[in-house]
Order: C-alpha cells, then structure tokens, then sequence
C-alpha cells in the first residue's frame, strides 16, 4: 500500500475489511514490541506524533519525542495506555527521533531500550531502567557502548541470556558500516552482492551494555546462499524481532520498500537463519514493524497500519492478530484486510 491518502469511501471500506483494529485510538502508535511480564501484555510502541518535518527517505518526518506503554490484561481485553514513560528530554546524550523501542525484564528490574539521534546525527541505542514495566525509565548517561543504528529487539533464551538484536538500512543508517565502524562514504551493496544483514551482540549480565563484539546475521535462501541486497521482496531492511517456537528460532523482520514482514528459521540465537516466508503482506501506509509474542498457548503478531489517520505514513496505529503455524513450523501469512 503507497503512502497516499485513500478517499474518505475507500478509506471506511478498507477499516472495515481490516482484521483488526487500532489497539488505542487516543494517539498515533507504531513499531510495536510485545511481551508477557507477570501474566500481562505489555506494548512498548514508538509515540507518532506530527512533527511537522517534509517527507524523505531518511524518515525526518518521524520525529517522535517520547515513549508511552501500553497494557492489556489479556489479548481480548481493552488496551490501556500508560502515559509517558521516557521522554528525549531525560535523554542526556539524546537530541531528536525516538524511534522503534523494546523491553526486558531481569530479576526484579525492567530494561527499556531505545535508539536516538545524537547531536552527530548519528542514531545509537541507549537504555532505562525501571522497577515497573510501566515505566517510568531512568536512563543511563550514555549510549551503550559499540550500539549503533535503530530498532533494538532483545531476546530471552532459555538459558537466561539476553541477546540484541538492530539494525535498518536508508535511515537507520546501517548501509554505512561495515565491522562495526562508520564511514559515512559507505553505501548499500550493489544488487548481485549479498545483503547487509542485521547485528546481534549477547547482552551483559546487568542488562546495560554489550558482552561481546557485535556480530552480523547471515539470512540465506532455499539454496543455501546469502540473501542477495536486490531481493527486495526478501532482504532484510529495518525491523529485528526474535522468537522461539518448538525449539526453533525465528528470526523476522521487514523488507521496507516492498513492505513485507518475512520471517527466517535457525538453530542459534546467532543463527544463520534461512528465509521461510511471509508473516503478513503489507498494510496501508509506507513501514511495517512488528513484533510476535505468546499467551497462554496463542501466538500473536502485533504490527501496525495507517487507517486511523487516513492513510497518513508517519501517523500510525498498533494492532494484533493471531498466527498459526503449519505442521513444518512454518507461520501462515496474513492478509491484514479481508479480500
């Protein structure tokens, strides 16, 4: 679906069609990260807000300022929002673009993480500690070390090590690295050269820095091969998010410009994961961003469309809908509206 504003009729007969609806309709919500802590569902969303920035390919125009959670006591029961639980302005190294956030609990204590733009320009990932998953976050004084680019995603293992994972190419800068290290003269692969895959580094064990190097993921195809950065339909672009199913790990993500949620199987937290398919064909509006998470027994999927605003690509709006799997553990793709 294009960025472009749907008539008024299209726009009611498309909500009407649509799976689901706007978890919360009080403000703009996107890039929805999904946990169970204590028995509930808690939503750790970016904040849309209309930051009055032109469109371009960077994502200026998403110049989201702080957090909010949301809160459901069960997938069937109204969801909650919490007020603010971050805001840039108690971000000390932070300047501008609170963009896709997660959360983790350790012990006793709640790990918010989030990326932001520096006075550099350069996004890095910080975080914040809380006694409740509701926040409120008291951030570190710096960024974690070695963090770099967008969209934080930290996974548990059964073990008990934590893991993170990051990463998103145009404006999430990551086309510019290679090793860990910037140079801004640094482009994206040519199409026949194998993708730039995401960044996973093990989580220390007090939740506030990096155990190790950071590490890129390698997606193959059928074949075995890299994920070549022309394959559109399938390459990774922005979006980590890890789950386990039946001793399986899956990691997902988006395919930006082509608006894809895929997903790719592996036997490691660091994998390489080979691609599976798609978890939901695109929705209105420009991005697509998820996570994926369970509750007594179901799998849901939390996404997020632009129906609540008209269609308007940087106002955007959490949902959630179940998904299933087939006997090969493969997840069956979702068409977010009803043909």
């Amino acid at each position: 679906m294009s960025e472009e504003l749907l008539p008024q009729e299209a726009l009611q007969a498309l909500r009407a069609k649509a799976i689901s609806q706007p978890l919360v309709d009080s403000i703009y919500t996107a890039d929805p990260s999904a946990h169970v802590f204590d028995g509930k569902i808690y939503i750790y969303p970016s904040h849309d807000i209309e930051a009055g920035i032109p469109f371009n390919d960077n994502g200026d125009h998403f110049g989201m300022q702080d957090y909010h959670v949301i809160s459901m006591e069960s997938p069937n029961s109204p969801a909650v929002d919490n007020g603010v639980a971050l805001h840039v302005q108690d971000v000390p190294w932070a300047t501008r673009q609170m963009w896709a956030p997660d959360a983790a609990k350790k012990g006793d204590k709640y790990y918010f993480y989030f990326p932001a733009k520096k006075a550099d320009d350069l996004f890095q990932i910080g975080v914040a500690v809380g006694d409740s998953p509701l926040g409120p976050f008291l951030p570190q004084p710096e960024p974690i070390k070695g963090s770099y680019t967008i969209d934080p995603a930290v996974f548990e293992d059964d073990d008990g090590q934590f893991y993170m994972y990051f990463g998103g190419i145009w404006g999430g800068q990551l086309q510019h690295y290679r090793n860990n290290k910037y140079d801004a003269s640094l482009a994206e692969p040519a199409d026949y050269e194998a993708q730039l895959g995401p960044i996973v580094a093990k989580m220390s064990d007090d939740m506030l820095e990096f155990a190790e190097t950071p590490k890129e993921i390698l997606i193959l195809d059928e074949k075995g091969q890299p994920l070549l950065a022309g394959d559109h339909d399938r390459r990774f672009f922005e979006a980590s998010w890890m789950h386990k199913y039946k001793g399986k790990y899956y990691f997902s993500y988006s395919t930006g410009n082509t608006h894809f949620l895929c997903y790719a199987m592996g036997d490691s937290p660091y994998g390489p994961f080979t691609y599976g398919g798609r978890i939901l064909e695109p929705v209105l509006g420009w991005t697509t961003h998820h996570s994926i998470a369970e509750f007594e027994g179901k799998w849901y999927l939390f996404y997020h469309d632009s129906s609540l605003s008209g269609g308007i690509t940087h106002l955007r709006s959490v949902k959630m809908a179940e998904i299933t799997y087939d006997t090969q553990g493969k997840i069956n793709t979702l068409k977010p509206y009803r043909d």
